[in-house]
């Protein structure tokens, strides 16, 4: 079992941890140290068993504010979730109704009369001025 060497709040020790679990065992202390540091800072030199409680006691009031906060967001999540299920499973909205003018029948077929008279006008205009 490894000993790793820590400093906290400007103390040395010396822990054991299991293989491989050196640097969070070192992660842990650095954030240990970070509030006992703070603490030193504020108050002068602690007795090594106050320094390490306080401490302690900063680090776990930090960590419970942060696990509310992740349950708040998990419930958040979780309120998403539902709503984008319901979403999902809701049905489409109703096909807009769009109108597209259709010319009659009967327009077309005015329209070629028309067009016929004309032709037949212009070529009766054509022999004549050809005459």
């Amino acid at each position: 079992m490894p000993e790793v060497e820590i400093r906290i709040g400007g103390r040395t020790f010396e822990v054991s941890c299991q293989e491989g679990e050196e640097h969070y065992l070192q992660a842990a202390a650095g954030m240990l140290d970070t509030e006992a540091s703070t603490l030193t800072a504020q108050i002068g030199r602690l007795p090594e068993a106050r320094m390490l409680l306080m401490a302690g006691l900063m680090l776990a009031d930090k960590t419970a504010g942060v696990e509310d906060r992740l349950r708040e967001a998990e419930s958040e999540m979780a309120a998403l979730r539902a709503e984008l299920e319901q979403l999902k499973n809701a049905p489409g909205p109703a096909p807009e109704r769009i109108e597209v003018p259709v010319i009659p029948p009967q327009i077309t077929e005015t329209m070629a009369e028309l067009a016929a008279r004309a032709e037949s006008l212009a070529d009766s205009l054509e022999d004549r001025s050809g005459d």
